[in-house]
């Protein structure tokens, strides 16, 4: 399939030469007595050095050791390699220790134009060493879990960063979750104090969680104290439960217990298709690196600019966005539909005054959809920079927010994840912006796409790997003793290399293309095909609301590939729509494209972050049950999965 190279955007030599990359490269050529052109000769050596570079990150941005590490890291293979052993720091005190006491931190914005909220810096400080002194004197300490439902608030920030101070261990989940889905995950790390709020509002409606919180205590019987957020009512607190009030009652002096490199800040969870969810454990010192390095050479923060992330507290990118913070940077918090009403993340990134926007790109993709021109009605100036996450950024996409948002910005496109709270691959200040690329691997990363003999390959289709460890990788995972599912879930395929689970190209140019999962990828005839291309193509036709195209291996040897087709309101996918759509998929991609069915489907279901259910639903139709196919809690639409299984059932029968 030939594919679009189409460049957009070109950074200019002055915006280059006053990036904070090309002043840490500065610093770096008198450190190391070379030259650094380009964020080119800076990944090759960070990978063919990576315990010089990321020692070189330590000293650049002054990590705060408060006792000495022995050596950069040990020499066992991933996934059991520890970093800077014998170092001790607090990843909450690197958030805190910039910023003026009278600047803003943290702009608090909720959905329907209301009157945002504010905290200055020193306001975030004294209240976060007041939760702190709370839970210290509620019996908490290091190594302790406190578990959160809390929504997109101040209140998540301050409960998360007190947590860190006293070496307790955060998890949060979005108040979106229900009661079975929220159990799955925070049941598992017993925790002792749970924060919850009352509700939260989405598409102009209030949404009580009261009755949840109060399933939630009884689920959790671990937990000593709950903390009572009134976010959305003003009723009487819960009897037997704490107000949040209490929390920020007494002045405090902000202490910061100091913790070994590796110990645990957060536990992040997977979508959890099936089974429990995985409880991603990850460390101070890796996230604290990893936090500084993408903030200052790849979101290219000063400090007094402003990071508006449109997310969840249940998504990775609420964690990641914290790390502008460490550049002392303020931060946007968002709570609410991300189109209500329609455009409205892009009237708050303009009415916040947002230098840089990080969101999915589905969020993208569903704002042009409402025919919102975001510049025409804003005011966007500030802002240069639109970070993606999630999946693909479509071409049109690109196009749009050129067109829609401005031509100033630097639209970047990346892919991580959960796993890492970080990204692999992204964009730097010397990549050009081309249609439906990704500019790079990031500094530090030793990414690579393997076949499947486990040689690297470019421009050709391979798995997406990482065969040296990064710092913020998982120290391990929760109840997980001897890294067994550990090992299971990264490195089964080639023992020692983490295997992301991506299929990816690494073209020639240095850039990326990602295709969507491997384990759901397309392989027809020996030719892989991603999914992604698919739903790129497909879902800017007017006919069409959303799509999900599954492949299935058959007993006889053959293969069959399916197109399921929601249709846009006043549409039916008749016989000219699946004419429409054979002729779109050959001409704009490949004949390979065409499937063998198209087929008419209810929904599209989808993990709690967004993600289609492809493998869930692939297993479906290779005969698995349900309850062995997916976690129904972790579903968005548990009905829509209900009737692919109904389908699958009927299609076997």
């Amino acid at each position: 399939m030939t594919q679009t190279t189409e460049t957009l955007w070109r950074p200019t030599a002055d915006r280059i030469a006053r990036s904070p990359l090309r002043a840490y490269l500065d610093w770096l050529e008198e450190r190391e007595g070379r030259t650094f052109a380009d964020h080119d000769a800076l990944w090759r050596w960070s990978v063919e050095d990576l315990d010089r570079f990321w020692l070189s990150i330590v000293e650049y941005y002054e990590v705060a050791f408060s006792s000495p590490w022995t050596r950069v890291r040990t020499d066992e293979e991933m996934p059991h390699t520890r970093w800077f052993p014998g170092a001790r720091l607090n990843w909450a005190e690197h958030m805190l220790r910039r910023g003026a006491d009278d600047d803003v931190a943290v702009v608090c914005v909720q959905e329907g134009g209301v009157p945002a909220r504010e905290m200055t810096w020193g306001e975030l400080r004294r209240a976060v060493a007041a939760a702190a002194g709370w839970l210290r004197r509620a019996g908490v300490r290091p190594g302790d879990r406190v578990g959160a439902y809390l929504p997109n608030t101040e209140h998540a920030l301050v409960a998360c960063l007190a947590t860190a101070a006293v070496g307790a261990v955060w998890a949060c989940c979005s108040p979106d979750f229900g009661a079975e889905g929220t159990t799955g995950r925070l049941a598992q790390l017993e925790p002792t104090v749970l924060v919850a709020a009352d509700g939260y509002h989405w598409n102009g409606k209030v949404v009580d969680r009261g009755e949840v919180v109060a399933q939630l205590r009884e689920n959790l019987p671990t937990v000593q104290h709950v903390v009572h957020v009134p976010y959305v009512f003003d009723r009487p607190d819960p009897e037997g439960t704490t107000p949040w009030s209490d929390l920020l009652a007494h002045d405090e002096q902000l202490e910061f217990e100091q913790v070994e490199f590796s110990h645990p800040l957060w536990v992040l969870f997977t979508s959890g298709t099936t089974g429990l969810p995985k409880g991603l454990v990850h460390g101070h010192g890796g996230i604290t690196l990893q936090g500084l390095l993408w903030s200052g050479l790849y979101g290219g923060f000063r400090e007094g600019e402003r990071m508006f992330t449109y997310t969840s507290t249940g998504w990775a990118l609420w964690n990641i966005e914290l790390g502008a913070m460490t550049q002392g940077a303020s931060i946007v918090l968002y709570e609410g539909a991300p189109n209500h009403p329609p455009g409205a993340v892009w009237e708050v990134a303009a009415r916040t005054g947002a230098d840089v926007v990080l969101m999915g790109a589905g969020v993208v993709t569903a704002t042009a959809n409402t025919g919102v021109s975001p510049r025409r009605e804003h005011d966007l100036g500030r802002l240069r920079h639109v970070m993606l996450s999630g999946s693909a950024l479509p071409p049109d996409g690109y196009h749009w927010l050129m067109e829609h948002v401005g031509p100033q910005i630097r639209i970047d496109s990346t892919s991580g994840g959960t796993d890492v709270s970080g990204s692999f691959v992204g964009a730097n200040e010397y990549a050009p912006v081309q249609v439906g690329r990704i500019g790079g691997p990031i500094a530090g990363v030793d990414v690579a796409a393997w076949d499947d003999e486990g040689h690297p390959v470019v421009d050709e289709v391979g798995e997406l790997v990482i065969t040296q460890p990064m710092p913020s990788m998982p120290v391990y995972l929760w109840n997980d003793p001897d890294a067994v599912r550990y090992t299971e879930s990264y490195f089964d395929t080639w023992p020692g290399v983490w295997r992301h689970g991506d299929w990816v190209t690494m073209h020639g140019d240095g850039s990326v293309s990602i295709h969507g999962r491997s384990d759901s990828t397309l392989n027809r005839g020996g030719v892989r095909l991603g999914s992604s291309d698919f739903y790129d193509v497909l879902e800017t036709m007017e006919e069409i609301a959303e799509t999900l195209v599954i492949g299935v291996d058959l007993p006889d040897g053959g293969y069959w590939l399916g197109l399921f087709v929601v249709p846009a309101p006043g549409h039916e996918v008749d016989e000219a729509l699946r004419e429409k759509i054979v002729s779109t998929l050959r001409s704009r991609l490949t004949p390979r494209h065409v499937p063998d069915e198209i087929l008419t489907a209810p929904a599209v279901p989808h993990t709690l972050t967004g993600k289609r259910l492809e493998v869930p639903v692939k297993k479906l139709l290779s005969g698995r049950p349900l309850d062995k196919a997916a976690n129904l809690s972790s579903v968005d639409d548990p009905e829509a999965l209900r009737w692919y299984a109904r389908f699958a059932q009927e299609r076997s029968g």
